[in-house]
């Protein structure tokens, strides 16, 4: 289950064919949601879970609850949506992302009106004063331009509606088991968390092509016992997936995804990091291998705001190390 803010473009294209890295989007991530916004990015990138054992408490965690693997996963993905659309809900935070442009960090708001960010560091450094000049330019066309910023909108309103989607699917395409000895994460403040594995199911018949990336998926997920919310997932494509029979996309083996989650408060959800290594072919010409990341950090209640003042407000705030 995916969120992350929408200006951030990290999106790399082949002759038409965009296969979106981690952060190529400004929006919260979540497990399902991850997947989904991969998935629309590439057609399909399955966010799987890898064993490793990195952040994770020794010894039993709490007893497995009465409540059905089945129901839990329903539950959890009905919140990734709320989590995905937050409604009402608007933070300010940092947002570090490395792929192929390099290391960035940007001060990103959620207005009313949609996300707005802003670059404040790069390659570790702050801006110089040609990189900054170019910064403040593109937010001013952007208050200069509400057709323009609508656009920008509209295409992040459409990427939520792909993972609308797929998120409601993971109950039913997948085989859900709570893993023995409930190993907790260690990333949930001690709340107890449920733990499950899971697995293709093999019933399972996809309704649409993106959709085809959840028959490649197996792993294992943490959902907070107390609000149902996914807290970590980790993930490896355990077998390759084709799209078009493999003329749109073919999805190779051994791609690692995670991803880990935290309530700011008030039980908004937010992703505090996500990392993927994924290999994909593109219209069967070119392999691409995507390696990308993204942290948030310093998060901030903000009051509803439109778009023009959440850009006065990132632009009247003094850049690090100036």
């Amino acid at each position: 289950m995916v969120r992350v803010a929408a200006s951030v473009p990290s999106s790399i294209s082949y002759r038409g064919f965009r296969v979106g890295a981690v952060a190529g989007r400004r929006r919260s991530w979540s497990w399902a949601a991850a997947a989904s916004l991969i998935l629309l990015h590439a057609t399909a990138a399955p966010f799987l879970w890898a064993q490793s054992t990195n952040g994770r408490q020794d010894g039993p965690g709490p007893p497995l609850p009465s409540i059905a693997p089945h129901t839990l996963v329903s539950e959890a993905a009905a919140n990734e949506l709320v989590a995905l659309h937050h409604n009402g809900s608007y933070l300010r935070y940092r947002m570090e992302t490395i792929n192929e442009r390099g290391d960035q960090v940007r001060d990103v708001i959620e207005s009313k009106d949609g996300t707005v960010a802003r670059l404040i560091l790069k390659d570790g450094k702050p801006l110089t004063a040609e990189q900054d000049k170019a910064e403040r330019q593109r937010l001013n066309d952007m208050i200069a331009s509400p057709a323009g910023f609508a656009k920008h909108v509209k295409n992040a309103e459409s990427e939520k509606s792909t993972a609308d989607k797929l998120i409601p699917l993971m109950a039913d395409a997948m085989i859900n088991t709570y893993t023995p000895g409930q190993p907790q994460s260690g990333r949930n403040g001690g709340a107890p968390e449920l733990v499950l594995d899971y697995k293709p199911n093999p019933k399972f018949v996809p309704p649409s092509t993106q959709a085809q990336a959840l028959t490649g998926l197996q792993g294992r997920v943490w959902i907070d016992a107390k609000t149902h919310y996914v807290v970590r997932m980790e993930g490896t494509i355990f077998r390759p997936v084709n799209f078009g029979w493999g003329m749109l996309a073919h999805i190779y083996p051994g791609g690692k995804v995670e991803m880990n989650q935290t309530n700011v408060g008030d039980n908004r959800w937010i992703f505090t990091d996500f990392s993927m290594a994924l290999s994909v072919r593109a219209l069967m010409v070119k392999k691409l291998d995507i390696r990308s990341s993204a942290k948030t950090s310093n998060y901030q209640k903000l009051g509803p705001m439109s778009y023009q003042d959440a850009i006065h407000l990132l632009l009247a705030t003094p850049l690090p190390g100036h």
